[in-house]
């Protein structure tokens, strides 16, 4: 199975005309309530479903749009077929299930409810996760503050049936392939372009190591 996309790429700058109009267009319908609309478009581009607006503030993705209008059952059904993350947060922190409880939307509660498939220790998940973040920082220079990067979080891979991220980083030709294993996050990054880039990384709660390199 294909490792899922962790599209971190915030600024306008980093897509062509095209896709802008298409993510806009996405984001301007799940905005309004415009579910056919919406519907129509992830049955083009699937991958979409866990999209916000390209250069956006809200980081809403349609889903966390239908939990703040409060949109039908039927809708949100239809969106959960597309297979979108329940754990992925707004820039305000926010998971659709949280929008929908706070607007007054319970209904949707028990559609809207992660399910987690590889439970983590929370201060185990936050260990890896700012391991990993020092581990991207630490490859990838300033590219990360250069293009407004949003780092992966990792209460997606616990909801994943195959816990398997890909997360390609703009102007690195290349990016860092993530696995859950058990309490363990194995990283794998490279440049395409840079001979003998590869390195792969294991982290721990306790910390990062280095286990192989020069591949690629």
């Amino acid at each position: 199975m294909a490792a899922a996309d962790w599209d971190g790429a915030t600024l306008r700058t980093t897509y062509s005309d095209r896709v802008l109009a298409d993510r806009d267009a996405l984001a301007d319908a799940a905005r309004d309530g415009r579910w056919t609309a919406v519907l129509e478009h992830l049955a083009k581009y699937p991958g979409h479903v866990n999209a916000w607006r390209p250069g956006g503030s809200s980081w809403y993705t349609p889903l966390h749009q239908a939990a703040w209008h409060g949109a039908d059952a039927a809708v949100v059904r239809r969106l959960l077929t597309h297979g979108p993350w329940l754990t992925l947060r707004t820039a305000a922190g926010d998971r659709p299930l949280d929008i929908a409880l706070r607007g007054g939307h319970g209904e949707l509660a028990g559609l809207l409810t992660p399910v987690v498939r590889n439970p983590l220790p929370t201060d185990v998940l936050f260990a890896l996760e700012r391991h990993l973040h020092a581990l991207i920082r630490e490859r990838v220079a300033d590219l990360v503050d250069e293009q407004r990067l949003r780092l992966p979080v990792l209460d997606v891979l616990t909801e994943l049936a195959d816990p398997d991220v890909w997360f390609a980083v703009p102007g690195m030709y290349g990016g860092f392939h993530l696995v859950l294993r058990g309490q363990e996050l194995a990283v794998g990054s490279w440049w395409r372009v840079v001979e003998g880039s590869g390195q792969r990384h294991r982290i721990t709660a306790e910390g990062c190591s280095l286990v192989e390199r020069g591949f690629v």
